[in-house]
């Protein structure tokens, strides 16, 4: 059985939701739901599934290579997760990329990335061509985000752990893509958690710092561009009257029709200030879908789009390899890849380390980095030595040498 929430906020909802109200309380005599999405730079959907031992169901069109998953199995302890060949991920929370949709070459901002649940999957939708850069401005929570990205083999990233305002000093407003995965009160999550610590003043808190969030969100999204607003909320406060605040602030930007996929609820504009185009929104209500609660609402901006130059990456000379350190690269990729890769674009961290930097180099000033493209290894005095992310990165294919072993293998 599910956690209960607090009382307080079940009258809440109570009033809220009328008639509707006693099967979304009966949702909470359910388990919470659990789920995986496929990593498809690495392996096909239908490939993954005849090789892992638990049951999978599909979560639904919004998400071909998401599934649902059967409540006593432990997938996060299976060898392929350690592979990065899956994220573990609940339904709802794979329905903001998937609607979001970045295309392979857009330049994407997923702004409060961490843990990177939603990060891997725009990598992914993205097809790790163009750049994704995610950010999260608490130091811990980013490093946790870096490593998923890592195991995810992303090799086009960025990943900054900055204040929003410091992003928008440094890039302006060039994405095509941005999405503000909002912090919330985290009531649709309260089947799985719990909510006790859960108030009127925690929402209203939460609903100023998200109109904040947004405020600078705005300023990075280029005419042309797409802005995603989600929460893993009920209340109103933090989901259709922030939207309504921000279509009035901001007139450029319109809300987006989303496809109709089975399960998705529209928002309420009664809820906020009438505005008939608050319908656009998406609600994913426990009770209408089979996941937990999330709100995601699609802005474009309708400034006539343009081909900007984007802001300069200026490479210092100590980052250039030096003629040494470029022929131990070229003589490990000869002994042991079936790719090469652009040499011209190839960096040296700290006197030592190789990278190879996303194919779109932005400026870097006044960002705190954790990770700028692909690592490739260490330079030492006479050899290189491959970094664990180049493995992660690499699939069967781009080695001459790779060996197979089974899961269950010691």
């Amino acid at each position: 059985m599910s956690k209960l929430p607090p009382p307080a906020f079940l009258a809440k909802m109570e009033s809220l939701l009328g008639a509707d109200y006693a099967a979304f309380a009966q949702s909470y005599q359910e388990a919470s739901q659990r789920g995986l999405r496929v990593n498809t730079l690495k392996i096909a959907p239908a490939d993954f599934i005849s090789k892992v031992p638990f049951a999978l169901t599909p979560v639904g069109a919004y998400e071909p290579a998401g599934f649902r998953l059967e409540e006593d199995c432990q997938p996060g302890r299976h060898p392929f997760h350690a592979a990065g060949l899956y994220y573990l991920q609940e339904p709802s929370a794979m329905a903001a990329a998937a609607l979001l949709q970045p295309e392979p070459g857009d330049l994407v901002l997923d702004l409060a990335a961490a843990p990177g649940g939603k990060a891997t999957h725009l990598v992914t939708l993205m097809q790790d061509q163009g750049l994704l850069v995610a950010n999260d401005v608490h130091r811990g929570r980013a490093k946790i985000l870096a490593e998923n990205l890592e195991r995810w083999g992303a090799r086009h990233v960025m990943v900054t752990n900055n204040q929003p305002e410091q992003l928008a000093r440094t890039f302006g407003s060039i994405f095509d893509k941005v999405l503000v995965d909002a912090p919330c009160s985290g009531e649709g999550m309260f089947r799985k958690q719990g909510g006790f610590a859960w108030g009127e003043e925690m929402v209203a808190a939460c609903s100023r710092r998200q109109s904040a969030v947004l405020e600078t969100a705005v300023s990075l999204v280029r005419p042309g561009g797409m802005l995603a607003y989600a929460t893993c909320t009920f209340s109103p406060e933090e989901d259709e009257q922030v939207v309504a605040r921000f279509l009035a602030a901001h007139p450029q930007f319109s809300l987006c029709q989303p496809p109709a996929y089975v399960g998705f609820q529209s928002g309420e504009p009664a809820w906020a200030d009438g505005n008939p185009d608050l319908s656009r929104a998406v609600r994913l209500w426990p009770h209408h879908f089979q996941g937990e609660g999330h709100f995601i609402a699609l802005f474009q901006h309708q400034g006539e789009p343009s081909i900007a130059a984007l802001p300069r990456s200026h490479k210092k000379p100590h980052m250039f390899p030096t003629r040494a350190q470029r022929q131990l690269w070229q003589d490990f990729e000869r002994e042991h890849l079936n790719v090469s890769w652009e040499d011209e674009r190839l960096q040296v961290v700290n006197g030592r380390y190789l990278i190879l930097p996303p194919a779109i180099q932005l400026p870097t000033q006044g960002l705190h980095l954790l990770r700028l493209g692909l690592n490739l290894g260490e330079l030492r005095q006479n050899h290189f030595k491959p970094a664990h992310a180049l493995a992660l990165a690499l699939i069967p294919d781009e080695i001459k040498q790779s060996a197979n072993f089974s899961p269950t293998s010691p």
